[in-house]
């Protein structure tokens, strides 16, 4: 055993020799392990060997095979599909050609006494493996030389071999190789080595997440990715790699930036407040079915427009007279825009209320309301009623009778008593104004009694 201890010192020395190469860091190192077989027969020298690739996979009776770890190989990838490596092997030979006895043609296999073989080897290694397309099976032919010990008798040799490894995972494989070596002293052999070993890559760049992309090249060591994006990862798959897409666990869209549209009312779903139905962007998504600018969700009316004080409804007009409801001063009583919705003071009435006003009878110098004009006040108060929306004005006068001062603050008062008899029977405050003029606005002369009578007067008039 102390030979296998010369060979992988031997290896060991050659690794440090072939160190000085570049190394790929995105390709490590590889060591193989494994069994080996020396067949002398097929390799086409005389005797006591046969002929070449004579009887050539006759394992049981040509192979020496040593059956426990008998082969050792280094290698690492120096660009392409080259490699170096380093190789030791050790093995007992028992099986040693064949004699012919030429008078009968008869053959006997030499056997002798087990002599002890190793070798070191050193080869150039060219990967067949992207002929292939795959990354499992790599076929693979090999070129170099080395030295053979066979007890203790050595000889150079020059090694020509072919070979396949079976990746059958990211740093494990399985090796089947055969080697012809040539000798070239006169008293060493010419044989055949097969070895079947496995393989371990190792060394270079690490790969954190295991994604097949090694850190240097990884833009995201520690997640799984893609090599398309660089080793990030897609994770909802939708073409958009998780870094630039706003919605990485949902299948999306690039004019979204990776989010979906479930609608396609072209707002993505997360800015969608209605992202089952297509719908406005005005409106965040949300269908406006009669285009009041009110969702259907918030319109209470969402197939007729209407207002939004209304939540989405027409305000109504039970009158249809054009002034809705909520405007309308008679609501039930076809009215006019104009007069808010109630029907504009007619002629007659204007005139009736002039009329009956000035029929109010006052005590001379007083302002108290006579008793027998409480029945003329009734008819006003009915024709102020008829027309609730309509403001008025109530006009004092008095005749020339007394001074200028005093007759000015008589027609204020008599116009003040009116309007204080309207309000306490029904008329609101604010459709009143009261105003007195004194002796300045005279419809008849103040010669007479009569005409001083007809001045002392109150008017009513629809305020303008």
């Amino acid at each position: 055993m102390g030979d296998i201890y010369k060979l992988i010192l031997a290896i060991l020395l050659f690794t440090s020799i072939n160190t000085t190469q570049a190394q790929d860091q995105n390709n490590p190192w590889a060591l193989s392990l494994g069994v080996n077989a020396v067949d002398y027969y097929p390799v086409g020298q005389p005797d006591p060997q046969g002929d070449l690739f004579d009887e050539f996979f006759n394992a049981t009776d040509h192979w020496n095979i040593f059956p426990f770890f008998s082969r050792i190989e280094l290698s690492r990838h120096w660009t392409g599909g080259l490699s170096f490596s380093a190789i030791g092997s050790f093995n007992k030979i028992n099986k040693f050609g064949t004699n012919v006895n030429y008078s009968t043609g008869e053959e006997t296999t030499n056997e002798v006494d087990d002599l002890t073989y190793y070798s070191i080897d050193g080869a150039i290694n060219y990967s067949l493996m992207d002929l292939f397309n795959s990354n499992r099976i790599d076929p693979y032919i090999s070129g170099g030389g080395g030295y053979t010990w066979l007890n203790k008798i050595g000889s150079g040799t020059l090694n020509a071999s072919i070979g396949m490894r079976y990746w059958f995972s990211e740093k494990f494989a399985f090796n089947l190789q055969s080697t012809y070596k040539h000798v070239f002293e006169v008293y060493g052999f010419r044989h055949f080595q097969h070895s079947a070993s496995i393989t371990y890559k190792y060394g270079g760049v690490s790969d954190t997440d295991r994604d097949g992309i090694y850190d240097d090249k990884d833009a995201c060591p520690e997640e799984p990715g893609l090599a398309i994006y660089n080793g990030c990862p897609d994770s909802d798959g939708d073409g958009i790699e998780d870094s630039v897409d706003e919605c990485p666990d949902t299948t999306g869209l690039a004019e979204f930036n990776g989010c979906p549209d479930s609608d396609g009312d072209g707002i993505a779903d997360k800015n969608d407040k209605c992202p089952t139905v297509a719908g406005l962007k005005s409106l965040m998504g949300c269908p406006d079915s009669d285009g009041d600018g009110l969702t259907d969700k918030q319109d209470k009316c969402p197939t007729t427009a209407g207002p939004s004080a209304n939540a989405g409804c027409p305000w109504p007009d039970r009158d249809n007279d054009g002034v809705f409801d909520k405007d309308d001063r008679c609501p039930n009583e076809k009215g006019i825009v104009e007069n808010n919705g109630c029907p504009k003071i007619t002629e007659q009435d204007k005139e009736l209320l002039n009329k009956y006003a000035k029929t109010i009878l006052f005590s001379p110098g007083r302002s108290d309301i006579r008793e027998e004009s409480k029945e003329i006040l009734s008819d006003i108060i009915e024709i102020l009623k008829s027309n609730p929306d309509a403001k008025f004005t109530i006009d004092g006068h008095t005749d020339s009778i007394g001074s200028d001062l005093l007759n000015l603050r008589l027609s204020q008062e008599r116009a003040d008593s009116v309007k204080q008899y309207l309000v306490a029977n029904g008329i609101k405050d604010s459709r009143l104004t009261s105003r007195g003029f004194g002796e300045e606005k005279p419809i008849a002369t103040n010669f007479y009694k009569d005409g001083r009578r007809k001045n002392r007067r109150v008017e009513i008039n629809l305020s303008n």
